[in-house]
Parts: C-alpha cells; structure tokens; sequence
C-alpha cells in the first residue's frame, strides 16, 4: 500500500457556519461539502452533527464537525497550545506578511512573522481556539541536504537521551541569519 495524500483532516467545531465563513473570508477556502446525520456512520449511536469540508489547496481538505449535543469544546490542557497546531503552506514571504496584515486588520492577533531559518511564519487562533500557522519556506538546498543528512542520528540521539540533538545547531548560528 502507498499512501496518495491526506483525504482530509477532521476537527471539532463550536458553529459550522460561522467555522466556513471565517476559513472563507481570511484564509481563501473554499467550502467544497456538508454532510449530517442522526446517527454516527461507524458506530450507528445517535449523536447528530454537521460535518463541513474545506479546500485547503491541491487535494487537501480541511473538515469541522459541529456536535450539538456533546459538552463543550476543550482543549488537551497537558499539551501547551503552541504544540497542537494546523500549518498551511503560502507561497512566498510577501504573502505571509499580507496576510498577516489582513488578519491583523480584522482583530485577528497574529504572532510572527518567525524565522525558523528554513521556513518563516505566522501564528493565529480560529474561532474555535485551534492555533494556525502560515508558513512559507525559505531554506536553500544546501540547507535541506544538510538537514536530511541528519534526521536519522538526531532522532536516534533524542531517541536515547531525550535532550535536543546538536546536528543541526548551524540553523540558529550567523552562518545562515539572514539566509
């Protein structure tokens, strides 16, 4: 088996429409489906909801369930929430900073714009608390070869130790600022 690309990434929702029209209006996504029900399909137990789908770009799609009957929203409060966070792709830095711009523009408070060397980007909240992130790639080649000579001892090394490999510490040296 060969996985072909990511069908869909599911999350919760507090109000679908509201959860469409914000991905829509400040982030370009298009509402591609809606599905209800009664009854959940895979376990048949009565519990209705309103599932909504997005297109997140090239095949990905994005999807909310809105669940009217179970308790309200939360979050996994033992994981900080910079940690559980959705990450879309951009396609340059001018776009990321005028989207900031944009979102800025409309109450949305925005963290960034981050250099991680190898990408730069944008921190944000949905309406129903999930931390999105804009991200546009930046790294040269020489830096992707670098890092992917690496990755299997740096999770080898984590693996034993459990502290932070030091392979790739060039990415916060001035060899690279300003890359």
């Amino acid at each position: 088996m060969a996985i072909e690309r990511i069908h869909h990434v599911a999350y919760r929702c507090k109000d679908a429409k509201q959860t469409v029209e914000w991905y829509r209006q400040h982030l370009g996504m298009e509402f591609v489906l809606a599905i209800a029900e009664d009854k959940v399909p895979s376990t048949h137990a009565p519990d209705p909801y309103m599932h909504v789908f997005l297109d997140a770009g090239h095949g990905n799609v994005l999807a909310f369930f809105e669940l009217p009957n179970s308790p309200d929203m939360g979050r996994d409060a033992a994981t900080p929430e910079w940690v559980q966070h959705l990450a879309f792709k951009v396609g340059s830095v001018a776009e990321l900073e005028a989207t900031k711009a944009k979102l800025e523009a409309a109450g949305i408070p925005v963290v960034g714009v981050t250099d991680h060397t190898i990408f730069k980007s944008i921190y944000f909240f949905d309406p129903n608390g999930h931390r999105l992130e804009l991200a546009c790639d930046t790294a040269t080649p020489e830096m992707n070869a670098k890092l992917d000579a690496v990755k299997w001892e740096m999770l080898d090394e984590w693996a034993k130790t459990r502290r932070a490999p030091k392979h790739a510490a060039w990415m916060h040296e001035q060899e690279f600022a300003g890359s």
